[in-house]
């Protein structure tokens, strides 16, 4: 090696070259092969300290460090004694030299390698190692540098990385266990006298008249009146240096706090001290002050303490996310709530110059969102567990929490309290559930607070109330739940607004209908403003609507509030639609009233909506008041919707007496719905008016339904193929409502009376008219067609085989009169689509939409299509479907494709899953397409496309056929341990069970779990595991490979279902396990020596029961990595710089 000068010299010139802009990345690889090469010879570390000494290059001692850490993590066996006590001693020397100097990056690093040290080799070898540590924190000039080691410590030993074995890792925890007590000591001791120190000499300011915070709340949180003093004195102003002192020490008891128990240690003065400083986060003075000294260190300074009450409310959450708490640590967790309670009072108080929502403006934001996360361990993890406690205020607490919630400064912050009153409801309505005897007690204590926050959660999402904050909500872009920001905001107030609801139904339908009722009064009214624009016509303005009305608003101040009400009345119909739940099922009679006063209003509005043609009509503000009176529209539509579940059991409650008030309605909602159902309504009407129909038709089924003129209207318009055809989601739906007029039987009347002659010869027309185009396909489609031709093919295949598999998914659960009279009508064009496969086979666009169709039918209609049809089916798909049809669908024409072919192996499930004999001569031909044609297309391809469908089907094959490969004779079952049962088709089953083994091999993670869990299950259902060829030729296979998956940690997600599986396959056979697989195992591991092999197989105890059993696999998993690690041994060969 050149002289260490020369080195120096050479390795900044490098790295200066490496990092400069103009150097091509050529070079780049060449610098870092050299640089590698040079770390890994012995002896490299001794011109790395002597680098680390002799540099003020940041790259270069970033370079030196690295040299160390790898050294010190990959190749310290290696590292003969005297050079480790050389290394141990030099490294502490040059941090304490230098600590001062260096930039903090390159000290923290070097905290790091001293750390990793110490992981290796305390207490054994570097005995002194913690207490350096210590002494560090003691002496004044080192503080700061002990509390970094000591974090460091904390992050690298606690929970240390796997480059450790089990035994070392259990050590080190026990050690750094025994150290807890004296260094929670001594960080106690550190805050208590800065704080003291500064608290001395900070001059007390005389109390203001609006100062007196010891109100009654506050001394019924605080017991002692001690207490409520401390935390009422002024918080100290601090220097830099004591700022930095006290943000390491809270760093590390955060960091502690995460792995350490809860337990004595934990004193009573180390918590009073943490929540001295968690004020420093909800202190707005703090704030004032550096901003009214102006300097820039002064703003700095703030933030800095801020950031103070941040670290303490970090330390505080991570107490409280510990939901085992010992006995005795009990009263400290009341004390922390306590103490924490009076800081949210402090953060929530209102006086003169201050309204609680500026206060909380003025705090930082990072400190609001701990202080949320602190209210939501609370009401989540420990609520029930404090509310027992008579001393502490519930109700007090909630009247904190409501000021809280409702003067959070951002939408977020609003949210995230939404979300602990909804855990604080969920938390109600079980406790309710679980003691019904004290149901009345329990909701009289919070009847008030949950009224109150029911008021407040809906004035909130009206306009009326809280415009400016509804405004800023985007409603335009989708989020990853494919809702709007005012979607969302919505969506959450009503959750709560529902879980009150049912607590309180009476007090939320009281609060909620009267709000209503206002804001449906203004949109009634607006018939008065409704006139004829005849004037508009005679001068041919170029926009008109087609009715010719125009609404008689225009004043900018009427428009807009005209905009709010209606945007309001938008959300509580859907308030009301979301409560429709708590009016039905036991309760439907004595809220029958309440719930009757609603549908009535709906019905009356969308009658109302549809008849003065709302929806087309001109306004002054087109682009805002016409989308308004839209939604209001449809919300109302699908509001009625949601009651349709009520207007069933209505149906079944009067059908027998006078039904004259629920055919009323029934028939006054049709009315409203037919002028909708049209190609000139828009989009969001239109579907709105469908879905409220199809419920009609398939929730409330009233038997009158057929012979409303309104219903007989749709009928016609639907069946008249010169009317202009509704949009496909809306055809489908209509379609769907219609089917079901004629297919679903009607409640509460016997067979006898169902009328299923006439209603059959209707629906086979009313199909038959559906599919007029489509079945005239069949004679030309051996033709070959012209371009323009096969897209208008196209779109008649796609129409009709949308709405007919639409019919078929919405019958497939009902009776089997039904599904019959379903199958009698399609059969026609099932036949159509069968002749026509063959011929659209090269366009997987069709061929898909054709094989959903027919996966379809399959699940819902095998029974009715009946078996010689549905073999003639599968034929042909068999037929059609060859090895270059498949290889052409998988590995040429992209997801469509690949889609066809998932869809026929879906059919392919629903086929073999069939009971019975009637479709067993299909599975050699299917087992034998799954292994011989699909799976080799799809082994090799790291693609996950087609391959849980085809294992799904493996799986199915084997779950439901399994005498198909194991004839279990009932003499064999009886003489268990004599006779083996006989093996059948041994090739096809040894085949797939390959596949499966293979598919573990693959990165693909989901494929992996599922294939596991399909294996699991076979044992669970079928004792796969037992069975002779399994245990003989596979078992210790699978084991193996599923070991080797463990310790390559290619699937370590699911480490805990991998552990659970290889010991439901060893126990099959524990002796053969211990005795030969493990000794096997372990002597085929390349990259431990004999030794390590022989502590491995000692540590491996010969536990039968599934935790130890787990356990000692992940320990070996663990231990053999780490062995490799180890004996990654030094290359040879010594390169120059």
């Amino acid at each position: 090696m050149a002289s260490e000068e020369a080195s120096l010299r050479a390795l900044e010139s490098l790295m200066t070259e490496f990092f400069h802009n103009c150097t091509t990345n050529e070079r780049k690889r060449e610098i870092e092969e050299l640089l590698n090469n040079f770390a890994q010879q012995i002896g490299a570390w001794r011109f790395c300290l002597y680098f680390l000494s002799s540099t003020r290059n940041d790259y270069v001692m970033m370079y030196s460090l690295t040299v160390f850490e790898n050294l010190i993590n990959k190749m310290w066996l290696g590292v003969p004694s005297q050079d480790k006590m050389e290394i141990r001693s030099c490294l502490p020397k040059l941090l304490l030299a230098h600590h001062k100097t260096l930039p903090y990056f390159i000290r923290n690093k070097l905290c790091k390698v001293i750390v990793d040290i110490g992981r290796q080799d305390w207490p054994m070898f570097y005995h002194d190692f913690f207490t350096n540590i210590l002494q560090l924190i003691q002496s004044p000039v080192t503080t700061p540098l002990g509390l970094i080691m000591l974090k460091t410590t904390s992050e690298e030993l606690a929970c240390p990385r796997e480059d450790l074995s089990v035994a070392r890792k259990e050590e080190l925890r026990k050690l750094l266990l025994d150290q807890v007590q004296t260094v929670l000591g001594l960080l106690t001791g550190i805050l208590e006298s800065i704080w003291d120190k500064h608290s001395v000499t900070a001059a007390t300011p005389p109390p203001s008249p609006t100062s007196g915070e010891s109100g009654d709340l506050l001394s019924s949180l605080l017991q002692s009146p001690s207490a409520a003093k401390l935390l009422n004195q002024p918080i100290p102003i601090l220097d830099t240096e004591s700022e930095y002192i006290c943000s390491l020490a809270l760093e590390c008891l955060a960091h502690l706090f995460s792995w350490i128990p809860l337990s004595t240690s934990i004193t009573p003065s180390l918590l009073t001290t943490i929540f001295h400083f968690a004020r420093f986060g909800c202190d707005t003075r703090v704030r004032k002050m550096s901003s009214v000294n102006g300097s820039s260190q002064n703003s700095v300074l703030g933030q800095e303490r801020g950031r103070l009450g941040v670290l303490a409310m970090s330390c505080i959450n991570e107490l409280m996310s510990k939901n085992c708490v010992p006995m005795e640590f009990e009263e400290y967790l009341l004390r922390m709530f306590q103490q924490t309670f009076y800081l949210l009072q402090k953060i929530t108080k209102e006086n003169n110059a201050h309204t609680v929502k500026s206060r909380l403006e003025e705090l930082d934001e990072s400190y609001i969102e701990k202080f949320t996360d602190f209210l939501r361990l609370f009401v989540s993890v420990h609520l029930r567990r404090i509310e027992s406690y008579s001393q502490f205020p519930v109700v007090e607490f909630l009247a904190l929490l409501f000021k809280y919630t409702f003067h959070q400064p951002t939408h977020e912050g609003y949210f995230s309290c939404l979300d602990i009153w909804t855990l604080f409801l969920d938390y109600l309505t079980s406790k309710i559930k679980s003691r019904l005897a004290d149901k009345e007690a329990v909701l009289n204590r919070y009847e008030d607070a949950l009224v109150l926050l029911l008021t407040e959660v809906l004035n909130r999402i009206q306009f009326r109330y809280n415009q400016a904050q509804l405004e800023e909500l985007d409603d335009e872009t989708l989020d990853d739940d494919q809702q709007t920001e005012w979607q969302r905001y919505l969506r959450q107030s009503l959750e709560v607004v529902a879980k009150v609801m049912e607590l309180l139904p009476t007090h939320a339908f009281s609060t909620l209908f009267p709000v209503l009722q206002d804001n449906l009064e203004v949109y009634l009214g607006l018939q008065q403003f409704v006139v004829t624009s005849g004037t508009a016509l005679e001068m041919k303005i170029p926009y008109v609507s087609r009715t010719g009305h125009r609404l008689n608003i225009t004043a900018e101040n009427d428009c807009r509030r005209l905009h709010c009400s209606l945007r309001d009345l938008s959300s509580l119909l859907q308030a009301v639609g979301r409560l429709a739940e708590y009016f039905i099922g036991d309760v439907f009679a004595a809220r029958f009233n309440d719930a009757l006063t609603v549908v009535e209003r709906l019905v009356k509005v969308t009658l109302y909506g549809s008849q003065i043609k709302l929806y087309n009509i001109e306004t002054a503000v087109p682009s805002v008041l016409k989308p308004d009176l839209i939604d209001v529209h449809a919300q109302s539509l699908a509001a009625l919707q949601a009651y349709a579940h009520w207007l069933a059991q209505f149906y079944s409650e009067v059908h027998r007496q006078n039904p004259e008030q629920f055919i009323s309605l029934v028939s006054t909602a049709l009315e409203a719905i037919t002028p909708l159902i049209s190609s000139k309504v828009q989009e969001k009407l239109l579907l709105s008016a469908c879905h409220l129909l199809v419920s009609l038709a398939t929730t409330v089924r009233p038997v009158f339904l057929i012979s409303i003129p309104a219903v007989q209207k749709v009928f016609n318009r639907i069946t008249d193929t010169s009317a202009q055809r509704l949009p496909d989601k809306a055809q489908v739906l209509v379609c769907r409502a219609l089917s079901n007029v004629l297919l679903l039987p009607w409640p509460n009347l016997p067979e006898s009376e169902q009328q299923w002659a006439v209603r059959s010869t209707n629906h086979a027309s009313l199909i038959s008219a559906l599919t007029r185009e489509y079945r005239q396909l069949k004679s030309n489609a051996i033709l070959p067609q012209r371009k323009v031709q096969l897209e208008d093919t196209k779109v008649i295949i796609h129409q009709t085989l949308s709405v007919l598999e639409d019919i078929v998914e919405s019958i497939s659960g009902e009776s089997t009169k039904s599904r019959q009279i379903c199958y009698q009508s399609l059969q026609e064009s099932v036949q159509v689509s069968l002749a026509l496969f063959p011929a659209f086979i090269h366009q997987s666009d069709v061929t898909d939409e054709m094989l959903s169709f027919f996966l379809t039918l399959f699940q819902g209609l095998r029974v009715q299509m009946g078996v010689p049809f549905t073999e003639q089916i599968i034929q042909t798909f068999l037929n059609m479907f060859t090895r270059e049809q498949l290889a052409e669908s998988i590995l040429h024409e992209g997801s469509t494709g690949c889609r066809v072919v998932e869809k026929f192996l879906k059919i392919l499930q629903v086929v073999v899953q069939e009971p019975g004999q009637v479709f067993k001569p299909f599975l050699p031909s299917v087992i034998s397409l799954c292994m011989e044609q699909v799976y080799p297309i799809i082994a090799e391809r790291s693609s996950p496309d087609v391959k849980a469908e085809l294992f799904e089907l493996l799986f199915r094959v084997l779950h439901h056929n399994w005498r198909y490969f194991f004839k279990s004779s009932v003499l064999a079952s009886v003489q268990r341990g004599v006779a083996e049962e006989q093996m059948e088709n041994e090739a096809q089953f040894s085949a797939i069970m390959q596949a499966f083994g293979q598919s573990f091999l693959q990165p693909d993670i989901h494929l992996f779990k599922q294939n596991l869990f399909y294996l699991e299950t076979l044992n669970t259902k079928q004792k796969l595991y037992h069975k002779k060829i399994f245990r003989t030729t596979m078992l210790f296979q699978f084991v193996n490979v599923l070991l080797q998956v463990l310790v390559h940690k290619s699937h370590d997600l699911l480490q805990e279902e991998i552990g659970i599986a290889t010991y439901n396959m060893a126990s099959v056979d524990f002796d053969g396990f211990y005795s030969a697989f493990l000794p096997e195992f372990l002597a085929s591991c390349d990259g431990v020596d004999s030794n390590q092999k022989n502590v491995l197989g000692r540590n491996f105890k010969m536990d039968r029961d599934l935790p130890s059993f787990t356990q000692n696999v992940h320990r070996l998993v663990n231990d053999l990595r780490y062995y490799r690690l180890c004996n990654d041994s030094l290359p040879p060969g010594t390169v120059k710089l």
